[in-house]
């Protein structure tokens, strides 16, 4: 409102000046000879200077009006505009604006645009760091966890088997405290392969820069110091990318620890070859096995593996057999002459 006074004062006295000035330059009359004119001669009863100044200000008025509210509807264009720019982060030229409005708000959406991106990578490159930290320090907290229960733990279960073995030997024969001994040393070895199927799960599932058959071969010679069944395993080299060699090592980990703690085998085969551009990973045991259409094909722990052999673009096929065995079977597609470097696999 106080923008339209304003103009309409303005221009109420530009305009009165411009008619003083035509009748002094167009009308040869003295100022005498102007003042009977302008406050003698009525219209209406209202002398012509009265006429004069009543048209100029309502002339006035009407352009101040014409003039703010075009102001004010380019006014809220613009702030459409800038509302835009923060609200859906675009911005379109308009006809609308002239060229250099549209300029300085394409240079300013251009600034915007560059320290969003900017944030945005912070950001990202921030939560990165943390995931990594967290990582590291789950993978730190898992070697000290293994660690102490290797160092505690697991010695007193192997020196409490050992004792109940020397006890079970020294009791005589069919009496009544042999079949209890008999059944208290079963609990211990069962809990001997328990605590080895944590332990082995523990272990970070890390290949330090080697292939993926040299770290199986690794943890199959460690593992087959440490329990009483037959491990046998067929290791072949192949190209893989190194997202695809962490799935598949952290699947042979989890079948294996899978195997210690449920399977009560007497032998376990690895494999690990490449036949027909496929990577293939097989992991069979003889042991108690389970029935597939009974539902507690997940609580053996092996939805784990089928949703890491998806992860990576394979396959997993699971056989098993009350009383023969299982079988877990994974295959992937070896793409040719891309030694990958497939950190994008998210590692879990």
């Amino acid at each position: 409102m106080k923008a339209m006074i304003g103009r309409t004062i303005s221009l109420t006295l530009l305009f009165s000046g411009l008619v003083a000035v035509f009748f002094y330059v167009f009308i040869n009359l003295s100022l005498e000879e102007y003042g009977e004119l302008l406050l003698t001669t009525e219209a209406a009863d209202m002398p012509l200077v009265a006429w004069l100044l009543m048209t100029i200000f309502v002339v006035s008025l009407v352009i101040a009006g014409w003039m703010t509210s075009n102001s004010r509807a380019k006014e809220n264009f613009i702030t459409k505009k800038l509302e835009n720019l923060y609200s859906k982060q675009e911005f379109v030229p308009s006809k609308k604006m002239n060229k250099q409005t549209n300029h300085s708000i394409g240079q300013l959406y251009d600034v915007l645009d560059a320290q969003r991106n900017s944030l945005r990578r912070i950001t990202d490159e921030r939560v990165e760091a943390q995931d990594k930290i967290i990582q590291e320090r789950i993978v730190q907290e898992r070697q000290r966890l293994a660690r102490e229960l290797h160092d505690s733990v697991s010695q007193q279960l192997f020196a409490a088997s050992m004792l109940l073995s020397a006890i079970t030997e020294q009791a005589e024969e069919g009496s009544q405290i042999e079949k209890p001994l008999l059944q208290v040393e079963k609990i211990v070895q069962q809990a001997q392969l328990e605590m080895r199927a944590l332990l082995l799960h523990l272990r970070p599932a890390a290949l330090h820069n080697q292939t993926l058959a040299k770290g199986l071969e690794e943890l199959l010679h460690e593992l087959k110091e440490k329990v009483t069944f037959d491990i046998r395993y067929r290791l072949e080299d192949m190209e893989l990318s190194k997202g695809a060699e962490d799935h598949l090592f952290r699947i042979a980990q989890e079948t294996l620890s899978n195997t210690l703690r449920h399977a009560k085998a007497t032998e376990v085969e690895v494999l690990l070859i490449e036949r027909d551009h496929l990577a293939i990973l097989r992991v069979q045991d003889n042991g108690v096995g389970f029935k597939q259409d009974d539902g507690k094909g997940g609580s053996y722990g092996l939805q784990n593996v089928q949703e890491r052999a998806i992860e990576i673009g394979g396959s997993c096929k699971i056989v098993s057999v009350p009383s023969q065995g299982t079988i877990v079977e994974v295959k992937l597609p070896i793409q040719k002459g891309e030694m990958a470097d497939d950190s994008s696999i998210a590692s879990g």
